[in-house]
């Protein structure tokens, strides 16, 4: 799996969990996700099976990396 990135996906009711995709898994997330239904979520460290009907929200981490409490402009 090349370059993969952070994701949290969130359910009705609170629920989060947390994957490492890949750029195309996550472009197949996006696009079943308006499908709806069950779908299998191939991620770094397995498959995960969702129900999309109950997912509320798709976070996924941005690429730049900080290091330290602040920035220097």
């Amino acid at each position: 799996m090349a370059e993969a990135q952070r994701v949290e996906i969130g359910f009705e009711g609170g629920q989060v969990i947390q994957a490492r995709l890949g750029d195309d898994d996550l472009k197949d997330l996006r696009k079943q996700l308006e499908k709806g239904g069950w779908h299998d979520l191939h991620t770094e460290d397995g498959v995960i099976s969702l129900y999309l009907g109950k997912v509320a929200f798709l976070r996924v981490a941005s690429n730049d990396h900080r290091v330290g409490f602040g920035s220097v402009d």
